[in-house]
C-alpha cells in the first residue's frame, strides 16, 4: 500500500524505460494497488505484466469492498498474489481461505502467485519445515498437475523481512530444494521442474544475483526495491 497514482504511473512510466535492457528470458510482473490496475492496463505488454495483490474467494455476491477472480480476468489481469505474509498475519487469512482463492483464480484464468513462508519463532523450534509443507500441502495439493503448472510459488522467510535479519543464500536455496522436492514427491519430477519457485525475503540489487544463482531459485519477489525503478530494473538485469 504505497504511492498516490501520481507517484505510480510515474514509477511505471520509469520501468518502462529500462524494459529495452532485460533479459528476453526474464518474465516480468508488476503488482500495482487494486485501483490503479485499470490505468496501467496499456503497460502490460511482451515484457511487463499486471498482477493483482489480492482477489476474494467468491465469484461474486454481497461481498462490499472485495474484487473476484472475475473481475481481474475481464481487466486482462493475468496474475494475482495469494497468500502473502501480510495477509496472513494482519487479515488472519486461513489455509483453506488460501486455498479458495487460488481456486477461485485458476477457474477464471488467472494464475496465481501462491506464498508461504515461516516465522521467526517457527524458524527458531526448527519447524520451518513442517510449517511450509503444511502452506504447500493445503493449497496445492488437491490441484491437478495441468492446474499446478498455472501457479507460481513464492517463499517468504516472514522473519527475514523488514527485520533486520537476513537469510543466507543457503537458506534460501535449502527451502527451495525442499518445496521442489515435496512437489516432485506429490505431482511427479516434471510437473516440479516446471513450477516457478520465487525467493521473497528482502530481494535487493546488492543479493539479487547471487540468490538467482542458485539451483532452485527461479526468480524474486521483490518488496520494497520495486518502489525504485532503477533498483528494481537492476534486480530483473541480474535474473538474465
Amino acid at each position: 500500500m504505497n504511492k498516490t497514482i501520481t507517484e505510480a504511473t510515474a514509477l511505471v512510466v520509469d520501468l518502462v524505460n529500462y524494459q529495452s535492457d532485460f533479459p528476453k528470458e526474464v518474465q516480468v510482473i508488476i503488482a500495482p494497488p487494486a485501483l490503479y490496475l485499470a490505468g496501467f492496463e496499456l503497460m502490460d505488454n511482451d515484457c511487463i505484466h499486471l498482477a493483482a495483490q489480492n482477489c476474494s474467494d467468491k465469484d461474486s455476491g454481497a461481498y462490499t469492498g472485495e474484487i473476484s477472480a472475475s473481475m481481474l480476468h475481464s481487466m486482462n489481469v493475468n496474475f494475482c498474489l495469494i497468500g502473502h505474509s501480510e495477509r496472513r498475519q494482519y487479515f488472519e487469512e486461513s489455509n483453506d481461505t488460501i486455498k479458495g482463492k487460488i481456486d477461485a483464480c485458476l477457474r477464471h484464468g488467472i494464475s496465481p502467485i501462491f506464498c508461504c513462508g515461516e516465522t521467526l519463532p517457527e524458524r527458531e523450534a526448527n519447524t520451518h519445515f513442517v510449517t511450509v509443507l503444511h502452506q504447500v500441502e493445503s493449497a496445492l495439493w488437491h490441484l491437478s498437475p495441468e492446474q499446478l503448472s498455472k501457479v507460481i510459488i513464492a517463499y517468504e522467510p516472514v522473519w527475514a523481512i523488514g527485520t533486520g535479519l537476513t537469510a543466507t543464500t543457503a537458506q534460501a536455496q535449502e527451502m527451495h530444494a525442499f518445496i521442489r522436492e515435496s512437489l516432485a514427491n506429490h505431482f511427479g519430477q516434471d510437473s516440479a521442474n516446471a513450477i516457478s519457485i520465487l525467493y521473497g525475503g528482502s530481494v535487493n540489487a546488492l543479493n539479487s544475483q547471487e540468490l538467482f544463482s542458485q539451483p532452485d531459485v527461479d526468480g524474486g519477489l521483490v518488496g520494497g526495491a520495486s518502489l525504485k525503478a532503477k533498483d528494481f530494473a537492476a534486480i530483473v538485469n541480474s535474473a538474465g
